[in-house]
């Protein structure tokens, strides 16, 4: 991953281009859960109409991000870089650039059958190289570049929050909050790890077993026990001291994990737990559970 420093603030507006299969939808979903207005597929020819539009109605448009990809074909992608080289305020834009390598990219499409855009002529890694090509200009003047080939579509939401949505409203605006179990590893991008394995577990109670911290009868159990009620309020209380201090480190998201041995029981409780009690606050909050998703 790769970026140019911003000195102004995050753009109110946002181009994401890059490889086909390397997740610029789900680039795309995030900055839309940081309150972006979103378009995808946007053919070339219409963006400078679009940014018209959006530049006449700024209190309909505040933040605006922009999917475009090699579809829109040459001429589309050569009107694309006029505008970037002609805009007279190049710091009101800014370019996210997604790629990865082309061994994973092609076992992307072949593991969802999905079609190449550019496969008309020749195989899938003829048209994986013509679109590199396509796209060269577009790479040389991106703001971010993130490689995703190692990267799972959770991980990439948060790249994507932290380069992006950084400084976009001063403060954190979103909160991930990740349940995990620490048999699995523990997760690489995060700000902060809790470790619930101290608790009780309900994976030693046959009729909870299959169940998961989501269901009523593993939170009646654990809410009977005074050490998970005093863990849950001091993980929850540090998140909210600390929340203002950490603001002023110029972050816009924070992610905090909670693991247990399996993550399945404990840690999807506390988490689901507080993501409640922080959303009451009119915060953004991101819940996963990685265990679950699986």
């Amino acid at each position: 991953m790769s970026g140019k420093a911003m000195t102004d603030g995050a753009a109110p507006m946002v181009v994401i281009t890059g490889m086909s299969g390397s997740g610029k939808s789900l680039a795309l979903n995030a900055l839309e859960d940081l309150g972006y207005y979103c378009v995808d597929n946007l053919p070339g020819g219409l963006l400078a109409g679009l940014v018209a539009e959006t530049r006449s109605r700024p209190e309909r448009y505040p933040r605006v991000a922009i999917g475009i990809d090699a579809r829109t074909g040459d001429d589309g992608l050569e009107r694309l870089v006029g505008l970037l080289d002609g805009l007279p305020h190049p710091s009101e834009f800014r370019l996210l650039f997604l790629e990865a390598q082309t061994a994973v990219i092609a076992r992307r499409f072949s593991e969802t059958r999905r079609r190449h855009p550019l496969a008309d002529v020749g195989g899938l890694e003829t048209a994986i190289a013509d679109e590199r090509r396509l796209l060269a200009p577009l790479r040389e003047r991106a703001d971010w570049i993130i490689d995703t080939s190692e990267t799972n579509i959770h991980q990439l939401r948060r790249q994507v929050l932290r380069q992006v949505g950084q400084g976009d409203f001063g403060g954190i605006q979103t909160l991930v909050l990740e349940s995990f179990g620490f048999k699995n590893g523990v997760p690489l991008d995060v700000d902060f790890v809790f470790d619930a394995r101290c608790l009780p577990n309900p994976h030693w109670i046959a009729e909870l077993r299959p169940r998961t911290g989501l269901d009523s009868e593993v939170r009646d159990w654990l809410e009977s026990h005074d050490r998970v009620e005093a863990f849950h309020d001091d993980v929850l209380g540090f998140i909210q001291r600390w929340l203002p201090a950490l603001a002023e480190d110029q972050r816009s998201l924070l992610t905090i994990a909670i693991g247990c041995t399996g993550g399945q029981h404990r840690s999807v409780y506390l988490v689901d737990r507080m993501a409640t009690a922080m959303a009451a606050n009119a915060r953004r909050v991101i819940v996963s559970h990685r265990e679950l998703e699986r």
